[in-house]
């Protein structure tokens, strides 16, 4: 089957739940007593996740339940997936940061990702990802990153920029809950065997679509300077405690060498973005491994579509 069962989803810290879905998380947050009552969504996972996640919401919230409001960290495909179809059911305000909204407004196309990058089988399968941009434009609301969203007062929202010029991620000071989205992943996002199979191991952002790495490093390091006692991130498991906050660390003082891609498109320029989108991707330069992987591959599909036929 491709999705886990119904209600397979899992508490992070008090009033804070995630859920997988094939190889994303999504997160819903409870508003705590004395605020304003409610819960939020946070991303919106892969195309044909919107019954889970709804689902997800009605056993936690009761039957009919809706957020008041969706955040996203940004808006990958994979983390905006199921948006318009819950939009339709639950017609409620998204927030984006500014940089994020010509991807969610029509305006602009992501640049395209790297799969030169290597590291595993998620990089050339990321040429498959969808990066044309939504157009849910008469939902969105740009997140004051000072003041915060309205509809989560406690947490604070924190520019992460790198993976994608608007990513944010939510910090919850109280208890030092983090909700990271993809500024760093707690799995090895470029393996299919550690994507699916959920394998702990705190890596990079995903590299194939990660466009500005001196951004991201600035907020891994942003981050591990806020030693959160938990880390939930848009792929991977939750890592919590003295592990967590070693092994942050340990990617921010190492980052070039623990998380930067040995060559690929962004690493020594980057993709330029503004308000209004895209405006300047570096060219594509191709390497004889990366000729060679990909003429394999053509190969081996070959193979086996032959093979199919012969029967």
């Amino acid at each position: 089957m491709l999705f886990e069962k119904k209600h397979s989803y899992f508490q992070v810290a008090q009033g804070v739940w995630g859920m997988r879905i094939l190889f994303v998380n999504v997160y819903m947050i409870a508003n705590r007593r004395g605020f304003p009552k409610g819960w939020v969504l946070v991303d919106a996972g892969i195309q044909g996740s919107s019954q889970r996640i709804i689902d997800m919401a009605e056993s936690l919230f009761g039957v009919g339940a809706k957020p008041s409001a969706i955040i996203l960290t940004h808006a990958h495909s994979d983390h905006t997936g199921a948006l318009e179809e819950l939009l339709k059911h639950w017609d409620v305000p998204v927030y984006a940061h500014e940089l994020e909204v010509p991807y969610l407004t029509g305006m602009s196309s992501y640049p395209p990702p790297d799969p030169t990058v290597g590291e595993g089988l998620m990089s050339l399968m990321s040429l498959l990802f969808r990066r044309d941009p939504l157009d849910i434009s008469n939902n969105i609301r740009i997140i004051d990153i000072e003041n915060g969203i309205p509809e989560l007062p406690e947490w604070r929202v924190i520019h992460t920029p790198g993976h994608s010029p608007g990513h944010i991620s939510l910090f919850l000071p109280l208890n030092t809950t983090l909700i990271a989205g993809d500024a760093f992943v707690t799995t090895k996002a470029e393996s299919a065997v550690h994507l699916l199979g959920n394998i702990k191991k705190i890596s990079s952002p995903p590299r194939y679509f990660t466009t500005d790495w001196v951004a991201a490093e600035a907020s891994v390091k942003v981050l591990s300077y806020l030693e959160p006692r938990i880390a939930a991130t848009g792929h991977g498991p939750v890592m919590r405690g003295r592990e967590l906050q070693l092994e942050l660390r340990r990617l921010a003082e190492n980052f070039e060498q623990m998380a930067i891609p040995k060559g690929g498109r962004y690493v020594e320029e980057a993709a330029l973005a503004d308000e209004s989108g895209t405006y300047y991707v570096p060219p594509f330069r191709t390497t004889n491994k990366f000729k060679a992987v990909v003429g394999l591959m053509g190969a081996m599909a070959a193979f086996a579509v032959t093979k199919a036929f012969v029967k």
